[in-house]
């Protein structure tokens, strides 16, 4: 039997980089697609606890079963494991996503989002995005990475709770791909006055990004200006375990 593959975004189920990925899927595997049925760009980790979750079935594309979701990525990923899936899939993939998440975006990612989720279920996870700006962007000179990613993890799984972050430069010719770690920075000057009438203070999101370790080659923000792919593995366990020892002192036993 084939594989049962994931594949979700949160670019919503009408962006093309989510049906190139189902269609890259669909030779490998048997291809359920559950996506926001807009954008959530942004909603990194959210789920919907405030109001009920719409679930929507689409007709298939070319024997790929599609779903679309009123929720966010997150929601996707659960609604999928409970209510679409026939059984637990072998892998989730999620993108391809218009705009990178490379460093700290990645917190921030409701693509990584639903990375993190299908990971702390255990099951193996991939995020791709790709630096662009374009929502008819060109995917063809990435597909080759994205196969040769993809078999890697479905033949090699990864650790336990370690999920990729996958990130393409927009290129003609991929240089090649770096396994890396995420860049250093920060986001400044992040609000923009939306310029509401009536007196209301209202602001856009925006912001700056300044990277803090430029001069660093074993970045992902390195990788993608030289024109490779940057493969991120990213580990769930968030433990500062090199500090345990120096916090010890503040364990102390109840008192009696």
């Amino acid at each position: 039997m084939k594989p049962i593959i994931l594949v979700t975004n949160d670019d919503g189920i009408s962006a093309l980089g989510i049906r190139t990925l189902a269609r890259l899927m669909k030779p490998i595997g048997e291809v359920y697609v559950v996506a926001p049925d807009s954008p959530r760009s942004g909603a990194g980790c959210s789920i919907t606890c405030t109001r009920p979750v719409e679930l929507r079935r689409l007709p298939d594309d070319d024997g790929i079963h599609l779903y679309a979701c009123s929720g966010t990525p997150v929601d996707c990923v659960k609604l999928a494991f409970e209510h679409v899936l026939p059984s637990t899939p072998t892998l989730v993939v999620s993108g391809i996503n218009h705009g990178d998440n490379a460093s700290i975006s990645m917190h921030y990612s409701g693509t990584m989002g639903a990375v993190i989720e299908a990971c702390l279920k255990r099951v193996p996870a991939i995020g791709f995005s790709l630096r662009t700006s374009k929502s008819d962007a060109d995917f063809s000179p990435y597909t080759d990475a994205i196969l040769r990613i993809t078999h890697h993890v479905l033949q090699q799984p990864l650790p336990e709770y370690v999920c990729l972050n996958v990130n393409f430069p927009e290129v003609d010719t991929l240089r090649g791909m770096r396994v890396c770690r995420m860049a250093k920075g920060i986001w400044s000057a992040e609000w923009e006055d939306a310029h509401q009438p009536h007196g209301k203070e209202s602001y856009w999101l925006t912001g700056h990004f300044t990277h803090l370790d430029p001069e660093a080659t074993d970045t992902d923000y390195a990788a993608l200006d030289l024109g490779y792919a940057s493969i991120v593995p990213i580990k769930l366990d968030m433990t500062a375990h090199d500090c345990l020892e120096a916090l010890s002192p503040l364990a102390s036993s109840p008192q009696i």
